[in-house]
């Protein structure tokens, strides 16, 4: 059941840019260190899967955040994908 969320809408407005870019620059990091394009999105739904069965109560924040994060990591795997497509080999 969705419930209103526990903080500000600024707070929200703030926070979905910001786990944009951070979940970007890990899944980023990770795909030029281990050589996978897909392994981020897998370690994701990982952690949502496990933060799922702790959380009794999804606010539309936490909605909003995980897709934000989702967003992140999904566009970290196209973009290596891509650098690796036209040639970028450290990618």
């Amino acid at each position: 059941m969705l419930a209103v969320p526990p903080i500000s809408l600024v707070q929200l407005i703030i926070s979905v840019p910001l786990l944009l870019v951070f979940f970007f620059g890990i899944g980023f990091i990770l795909n030029m260190i281990l050589k996978t394009t897909w392994l981020p999105i897998y370690l994701f739904l990982a952690l949502i899967i496990y933060f799922a069965f702790k959380v009794n109560t999804v606010h539309v924040a936490d909605i909003t955040w995980l897709v934000a994060s989702l967003v992140g990591v999904v566009g970290s795997g196209l973009t290596i994908r891509f650098l690796r497509a036209n040639g970028y080999r450290m990618f």
